[in-house]
């Protein structure tokens, strides 16, 4: 029997996000197209700060402005998001073209630029998971209510047990939803992002302290793609057996 037929089923697709801007706010999604470069149109543009063009990080993130995730980039054709204009939506209202200046100004006083990239822009891999039961189990050790954008993943899983961080068993294992394929190759090592609250750009230091100490610094997984395909929301997620 093949490995489609042995695939057990573990969970159910219970949400999806694409950051058409690396840093800014979510799309969310019912369904997309999976690539070899991950959801469609997911972190296609980026914005470089001046004067660090050379450094190891040169992007503009929450890291140095925190309320970037109030910033909401949409593509004004969402069913062409390799070729579509793009917009952003600012927190006072206004919406601007990706390469608009005053855009550009608010952002980054200082100075920056916007670039495009076709393959998207990662910092690791271009597809990130987690689960429901991995961010009620966080909430429960810091004692808060985590909103699930605290941890920018494409892919959100309801898992069909409620073993804490069910995803740690899947890496280096396959994973199938809809007619995707998806290799969990790693945990998701964290940093202050997500400290930061997603609607107020507060930050609490307490939940990346937590991470640290209860899960060695990862939450979530990384993966790439292994068969693209399209997933929707509400696709159970199986697991394909070992080789």
């Amino acid at each position: 029997m093949s490995k489609f037929c042995d695939a057990v089923p573990v969970g159910r697709v219970a949400g999806l996000w694409r950051y058409p801007v690396k840093s800014m706010g979510a799309e969310v999604l019912s369904e997309s197209h999976v690539s070899w470069n991950g959801l469609a149109g997911d972190r296609r543009w980026a914005f470089i700060r001046d004067n660090v063009v050379r450094s190891g990080f040169p992007w503009l993130t929450l890291r140095e402005r925190g309320d970037m995730s109030q910033y909401f980039p949409s593509f004004t054709d969402r069913s062409k998001p390799v070729t579509s204009p793009t917009v952003v939506q600012t927190p006072s209202g206004v919406v601007l073209d990706i390469a608009d200046p005053a855009l550009v100004s608010e952002l980054c006083p200082t100075g920056a630029r916007v670039i495009r990239q076709s393959r998207g822009i990662f910092d690791t891999f271009p597809l990130s998971l987690i689960t429901t039961q991995t961010i009620s189990r966080l909430g429960e050790i810091v004692s808060d209510r985590l909103d699930v954008q605290r941890f920018r993943p494409n892919i959100l899983v309801e898992a069909a047990d409620d073993t804490p961080f069910p995803e740690d068993a899947w890496v280096g294992r396959v994973l199938r939803f809809g007619s995707v394929r998806m290799r969990v190759d790693k945990r998701d090592g964290r940093c202050v992002v997500i400290t930061i609250d997603p609607v107020t750009a507060e930050r609490s230091p307490a939940i990346l302290r937590a991470v640290a100490d209860e899960r060695q610094g990862c939450l979530g997984v990384y993966g790439t793609t292994v068969e693209p395909g399209n997933v929707t929301v509400d696709d159970a997620v199986l697991i394909e057996p070992l080789a």
